[in-house]
């Protein structure tokens, strides 16, 4: 089996490219990193989600480090930008570089990313923070294969149900939670914070 290291953003982005990459005889170690998700109670719920079904599956999941405050330094100054604008492309440069980097240490040679999978996501910022990430760490590769396409889209759906996924209704950072109604960005601020991330 070839390996690889997928940097996942949730378990239902992440369950039909999981699902897709063991029948082609390739085994991934998932990355979660995601330090834009916000409030951290979503982070830790997304998280977990996403190990319930690794160790279903029985695969590895490295986790990155939680630094939201970092995240919110790297995108100052472009909060008010649209969805797909500058700020995206910063969070996607901050994430795919740090995917590279734990790639390189694990000697995992190819890396890709489940945010290719996003109808919501632009994928040429995704492939160009993906190639920025390949030449900080030169024996990595980035793998900028668009997982939309296959039937995994509707897979993604026939596994969120199956597997009674949490699905969420924002891309994950607070400006994005701008297009949701009021009510729905009051219920997922409400939630208690967790004891420990």
């Amino acid at each position: 089996m070839q390996d690889v290291l997928l940097h996942c953003c949730c378990a239902p982005c992440s369950s039909a490219i999981i699902e897709w990459m063991l029948n082609n005889e390739i085994k991934p170690t998932l990355f979660y990193f995601n330090p834009n998700i916000y409030p951290d109670t979503e982070y830790l719920i997304r998280k977990n989600e996403l190990k319930r079904y690794a160790q279903a599956l029985q695969l590895r999941v490295i986790d990155g480090d939680y630094d939201h405050s970092g995240w919110r330094e790297a995108v100052k100054g472009h909060e008010m930008e649209p969805e797909r604008g500058a700020r995206c492309q910063i969070c996607f440069n901050l994430r795919l570089a740090e995917t590279a980097r734990v790639a390189h240490e694990e000697k995992i040679h190819r890396f890709t990313t489940t945010l290719a999978s996003s109808r919501w996501k632009d994928l040429e910022q995704i492939n160009a923070a993906g190639l920025r990430a390949q030449s900080l760490y030169p024996d990595t590769q980035y793998w900028d294969r668009n997982w939309r396409k296959g039937g995994l889209q509707q897979r993604r759906n026939e596994l969120i149900k199956e597997n009674a996924f949490y699905n969420q209704l924002y891309c994950g950072c607070e400006f994005s939670m701008r297009r949701l109604e009021a009510s729905e960005c009051e219920r997922i601020l409400s939630q208690a914070k967790p004891d420990e991330l």
